[in-house]
């Protein structure tokens, strides 16, 4: 388990998250079941604004990774946090509108924004939105001249920079569907073309490099990378770009082999980040940009566990003994993606020593529904309650009612009290949408 302040074991031998008891918690509001614990969030807000302030002399914006985790919520967490949001779908962007989000701290990005996104955005005068594609800026500067409006846009560009992560997360490579790369000229090209836009205003560039990152080297080289750039812009057509967003993928603990790092630790990274840029401009000759970061999983995800019931026991000699939970692939499809690693406990005997090994399967008809294959836990039985921790982001935000399976609800903890912030789904929610058109037989 992660020593970390926001689990504990108490007393009676349960696990404990924000001081409130697992097996309360599951009784109460049943399994499976996302709890976030809201002083971690909190925390996780405060370093990385206050390093910004601290350390850059406040020339910076921390933008929530709405991506990550994305309800009323947490929007209204960030707000009073003093930090932004990026959203990437009119449906993130809907969400940061309806809990009141302040829409000049809102980015919106995506590699194919929907004609009605971008309209959506500008009618929400978001305060910038990330070009992906020539043809996007095109769109915008269509629907911002319908409005005779002047919309602020960023450049999503690739450095080049090949982060240590899996395949399917790393961004910033020339081959992705992300942006412009820097070394085929298409960067260049897009800004020129930008430039030329009456409508839009280009503030800079925006790069992100990847997620699970754990290498600082990492982050610092994309800095150095973007500003050359940067230079290069300046010195070839005369642009300087005033604003930078050098995106996220802080990485985060999820099982034995991940660094294990405290909420402070964090402010390494983006310390890391603020001197690169200084040094670099000033080598460069180039003025100190206006930097953003967007933070996500870093923020979340460690805030995050979810709970299950066991059901099913399974054991095959010589094989394999698996562990069938009321979950599934429909409510956390990340290892059955990338095979991403977790850890767990049974929360109901969290002090009991590990003896076994069991894959944890989920109830959905397919041989591939796994929450993963290696869990070290005590003998386990019916009725034993799992608790998987590092659930925060890219569990609820990723889940669907495959099988008709219901998404599971959240619950937001503090100081032992625990709330709804996302409520269950019920039979109705499934057929809600569900039509018997005239033409069909009955």
């Amino acid at each position: 388990m992660n020593e970390r302040e926001t689990l504990k074991i108490n007393a009676a031998g349960h696990l404990e998250i924000g001081g409130a008891d697992c097996v309360s918690l599951a009784e109460r509001f049943h399994t499976p079941l996302y709890v976030f614990d809201e002083a971690h969030i909190r925390t996780m807000m405060r370093v990385l604004r206050r390093t910004f302030e601290e350390e850059y002399g406040g020339r910076g914006l921390v933008l929530y990774a709405s991506k990550a985790f994305s309800c009323k919520a947490i929007y209204a967490i960030a707000q009073a946090e003093g930090i932004g949001a990026d959203v990437v779908s009119g449906g993130e962007l809907y969400t940061a509108m309806q809990a009141g989000f302040p829409p000049e701290k809102i980015f919106l990005h995506g590699n194919n924004k929907l004609p009605s996104e971008i309209s959506y955005a500008l009618d929400c005068k978001v305060g910038c939105i990330v070009l992906d594609a020539l043809s996007e800026a095109d769109l915008v500067e269509a629907e911002a001249a319908r409005r005779g409006v002047v919309q602020n846009v960023l450049i999503r560009v690739n450095p080049g920079v090949e982060a240590h992560t899996h395949a399917y997360i790393q961004t910033a490579t020339t081959d992705s569907k992300f942006g412009f790369s820097v070394a085929d000229g298409s960067a260049r090209r897009m800004t020129e073309t930008v430039l030329r836009l009456p409508h839009l205003r280009l503030l800079g560039y925006h790069c992100h490099i990847g997620s699970q990152i754990f290498e600082k080297e990492a982050f610092v080289l994309a800095a150095q990378k973007l500003l050359a750039f940067v230079a290069e812009i300046k010195r070839s057509i005369g642009f300087e770009a005033q604003a930078l967003n050098l995106g996220g993928g802080f990485g985060i603990w999820y099982a034995e082999g991940d660094a294990k790092l405290r909420p402070q630790d964090y402010r390494g990274y983006l310390s890391a980040l603020i001197a690169a840029v200084k040094r670099e401009c000033a080598r460069l000759s180039l003025r100190p940009p206006f930097l953003f970061v967007e933070p996500g999983r870093c923020i979340v995800g460690e805030a995050g566990i979810t709970l299950y019931t066991v059901g099913t026991i399974k054991e095959i000699p010589n094989v394999r003994s698996y562990l069938a939970v009321d979950g599934g692939m429909f409510e956390n499809p990340r290892y059955c993606l990338y095979q991403a690693k977790y850890s767990a406990v049974l929360a109901n005997r969290a002090n009991e020593p590990a003896t076994e090994l069991y894959a944890v399967a989920g109830k959905c008809c397919e041989s591939g529904d796994l929450l993963g294959v290696n869990f070290n836990l005590p003998k386990a039985k019916r009725g034993d309650l799992l608790a998987v921790f590092s659930t925060g982001a890219y569990n609820y935000s990723m889940a669907s009612n495959y099988n008709r399976n219901l998404v599971p609800p959240a619950v937001l903890v503090r100081d032992g009290r625990a709330e709804y912030i996302v409520r269950p789904q019920t039979y109705e929610d499934l057929v809600r949408n569900d039509v018997l058109p005239n033409f069909t037989d009955r």
